[in-house]
């Protein structure tokens, strides 16, 4: 490395000119990197049961939609309040995204249909139609299983406007690809060949993807702009569904990677100021973590890593670790010069070159430990933060010391201003603290230490998607009123399969027919004559067993329409009704009632159900195993396969997986560092003082998240390697310094030369890092808002562990004398 640093200062505008070059293509290449905020980045990638909702999904018209909850002031049939629905519908039809819109004023009204069943297929009225008994349109839709708690809330005061958009039929194809070759691939695994297919099928996938979300912000744009014109204090209106929500996550995603860096720059340069008070030590150390930044953002775009909302920090953590390196680079340069004041200025930089790069290189080295741990996730986003944050500071630390160096060396000698260390304190009284109060020490990390073990037996995964988001989001308004008005928001699914052979069935149901039935079934599809007895008492059965289920809002499947048809026809239905009903209902309402719901080819049932994701009582995990066991339990006897699919499932099983990853990412970052410590040390005592030092602090994480019921979630599970990760850097850097001052010095006083040199420096960057992760509270994300409180409270104590904890062990384990 001497001859490197040899170079960099002989050579030092030609390192100059190259890095400002490779800053330039780097730049060009971030103008590729993109953002995913699909519900794919919240889910388990090796999860079987993602396996079984693709299928599903592929299976069953589940069509894209977006819904807008409309509450007015006054009684929702005013003529005004109705007129506004039309209208706004109307206008609505004009975007070229949606394929059409439902509402209370186009769903059939089937108890106002005349002359019973039969006449269904005549004439449907809706609430559009002249001359109709509104008095029996309210009762329809307050007890339709069809409406109420649906389309309509109970109360008649809230209604669903559902906006039906329209299939991009490349999509779908790309998509179905896609996930074909990803069960394949999992199930019995790709060729040569195959891989090289889903490889070109995975890069079309996504740029297709990409070109189709700019159209799509557009398009909601347009929507959210059309919603507005009509929204009012009389007139309130907020939008819901998938597609906004993932659009407003790009969003929130990109604004928070633009005020992380401006604001985490800014805080750096006054923290700056404020500690050397020369202009120099602000724009040069800010000048090298923009150009960290920049060459970070353009690997990812190189290599295609795609930015989530877990890694949407990475802009603030590239310039937190950046600028602890410049900062070590600093305050040692400054040493120098007051040791040495006359030294050349590329000798005080060679010697600050040479003098920080083992402690800078192994500070690095063990947070990129930290972050490499987390690829032992089995959450995509979460390795890829593991992926993207280990490359990322691997570059800060060659940019900071190329440039530094190479920019110090021209600039002229400039005495240090100490108005900061001459009046700061803190450093020389965590010396005796140390030194004086060891067994205050002790007995205080005592009762941290069992403040986090009852934290630790305290954490819990409870979280809602809905309490991801502030209050004042979009997302969040829009949610909760679907949520706790129209029947729930989290979408899961039972599917029945029935084992008994269709051919047995369809022979069966020919027996029991007679000759008026054997003419119609000449005419028909076959499929009629899957709706049997034995299927719809099935099928009765279940959903009148899960519409008494605590946390369901609502639920959708053939059940629905078999107590809809029941009413109509004075509460019988036999299987001819049935099968006619299958055979002649137009597709608009074959597509909504049925084929969402029956799955002939597959002898299957599903049926739909939403969640009411707010309910503070609902614990996910036990209503899941309580929902399949119910299920199972009740149709024991019927030969059928019971099976539980769909989001929450997905997400629960990502939450329940998130403990097993904390205490799995956890125990290799420990035993990871561990190692690395006894390599750099050449003891393993100092190694298990230094692993102590870091792991008390850590154990006040623990504690506060358990104690004040903090869920972990797909932030909160990355504090703990990320903060161990950082805050071994001032452990290292200490050790680093206090081995050099007991060559010449015993153990005392090399603790307050210790403190009173690297230990100002521990806190500047120390502070830097406080600021930078407390930037994160303005995230709209309510996880990255708790990453950024708890990261800064373990770092506060990661300084005090390096302060105070570690010299305080040091002193009791070394020889005497």
């Amino acid at each position: 490395m001497r001859r490197v640093f040899k170079f960099i200062l002989n050579f030092n505008k030609l390192v100059i000119a190259s890095v400002m070059i490779a800053c330039l293509a780097f730049a060009y290449l971030s103008t590729k990197l993109s953002i995913d905020a699909s519900a794919e980045t919240l889910l388990i990638e090796n999860d079987p049961d993602l396996d079984a909702w693709r299928k599903i999904s592929q299976r069953y018209i589940s069509p894209n939609f977006l819904v807008i909850a409309y509450t007015p002031k006054t009684d929702l049939f005013d003529k005004q309040n109705l007129e506004l629905i039309k209208n706004l519908s109307d206008e609505l039809k004009q975007n070229s995204m949606i394929d059409g819109v439902l509402s209370i004023l186009t769903v059939p009204l089937l108890q106002s249909v005349e002359g019973g069943l039969s006449g269904i297929l005549k004439h449907t009225p809706t609430l559009a139609d002249k001359d109709i008994n509104l008095t029996k349109v309210k009762q329809e839709f307050q007890t339709s299983p069809l409406y109420s708690k649906n389309l309509i809330s109970q109360d008649l005061k809230t209604t669903a406007i559902v906006l039906h958009l329209k299939d991009d039929e490349k999509f779908n194809s790309l998509l179905g690809k896609r996930n074909d070759f990803l069960i394949k691939e999992k199930e019995v695994g790709l060729n040569p060949k195959e891989l090289q297919e889903f490889e070109k099928i995975k890069g079309e996938f996504k740029r297709y993807r990409d070109e189709l979300r700019i159209k799509e912000h557009e398009n909601l744009e347009q929507i959210k702009a059309t919603i507005a014109k009509f929204h009012s204090d009389e007139h309130k209106l907020f939008l819901g569904g998938a597609n906004m929500i993932a659009d407003d996550m790009i969003s929130f995603v990109r604004s928070d990677l633009y005020i992380y860096g401006i604001s985490v720059a800014l805080l750096l340069a006054f923290s700056l100021w404020m500690f050397f008070r020369q202009i120099r030590w602000v724009v040069l150390p800010v000048f090298i973590c923009v150009t960290s930044v920049i060459f970070t953002t353009g690997i990812f775009g190189l290599f295609g890593w795609e930015v989530t909302v877990i890694s949407s920090n990475y802009v603030a953590l590239q310039l937190i670790i950046t600028i602890s390196t410049v900062i070590h680079l600093i305050v040692s340069y400054r040493e120098f010069f007051i040791k040495h004041p006359n030294f050349s200025q590329k000798q005080l930089v060679y010697l600050t070159l040479r003098d920080k790069f083992s402690p800078s290189f192994w500070a690095i080295f063990t947070t990129i430990v930290g972050f490499s741990s987390l690829m032992s996730a089995e959450i995509k986003p979460v390795i890829m933060l593991g992926v993207m944050m280990s490359s990322g500071i691997a570059i800060s630390l060659v940019v900071a010391f190329l440039l530094f160096g190479s920019v110090v060396v021209n600039l002229s000698k400039l005495p240090p201003v100490r108005t900061f260390e001459n009046k700061f304190h803190l450093t020389k009284q965590c010396a005796s603290l140390a030194i004086n109060s060891r067994k205050a020490v002790y007995l205080i990390c005592a009762f941290i230490i069992i403040f986090g073990l009852i934290g630790i037996s305290k954490l819990r995964v409870e979280n809602s998607f809905i309490g991801y988001f502030k209050k004042d989001t979009q997302i969040y308004q829009g949610m909760e009123v679907i949520d706790t008005q129209l029947g729930g928001t989290i979408p899961v699914d039972v599917i029945v399969t029935f084992n008994e052979a269709k051919e047995e069935t369809k022979n069966d149901e020919k027996e029991e027919k007679d000759e008026f039935e054997d003419e119609f079934s000449q005419q028909a599809n076959d499929a009629k004559y899957w709706f049997n007895s034995y299927h719809t008492r099935i099928a009765q059965k279940i959903h009148e067993h899960l519409l008494e289920q605590n946390f369901i809002g609502h639920v959708s499947s053939l059940g629905t329409l078999i107590k809809v048809m029941k009413d109509l026809n004075n509460g019988t239905l036999d299987d001819f009704l049935l099968s006619a009903m299958y055979s002649e209902l137009p597709d608009k309402y074959k597509n909504i009632l049925l084929s969402p719901y029956v799955n002939v080819e597959h002898n299957q049932l599903r049926f739909s159900m939403r969640v009411v994701d707010s309910d503070k009582n609902l614990h996910r995990d036990e209503f899941l195993k309580e929902l399949e066991s119910g299920v199972k339990e009740l149709v024991k006897n019927d030969n059928v396969t019971v099976q539980v699919v769909g989001m929450m499932v997905l997400y629960n099983n990502m939450l329940q997986n998130l403990i097993s990853s904390q205490v799995d990412t956890f125990a290799l970052t420990i035993l990871l560092l561990f190692l690395v410590f006894c390599f750099i040390f050449k003891s393993i005592k100092l190694a298990m003082i230094a692993i102590t030092a870091n792991l008390i602090p850590l154990c006040t994480l623990f504690g506060v998240m358990g104690t004040l019921g903090v869920p972990l979630d797909v932030m909160s599970i990355t504090i703990a390697a990320i903060s161990i990760g950082i805050g071994v850097d001032d452990i290292i850097h200490y050790v680093h310094r206090l081995r050099e001052e007991l060559v010449t010095k015993p153990i005392i006083q090399s603790i307050k030369a210790s403190h009173a040199s690297i230990g100002y420096a521990m806190y500047y960057t120390s502070f830097t890092v406080f600021l930078g992760f407390s930037v994160m509270t303005t995230s709209n994300f309510i996880p990255t808002i708790y990453f950024g409180l708890l990261t800064d409270l373990v770092m506060a104590f990661m300084l005090l562990g390096a302060l105070v904890i570690l010299p305080s062990l040091v002193i009791s384990f070394s020889k005497k004398g």
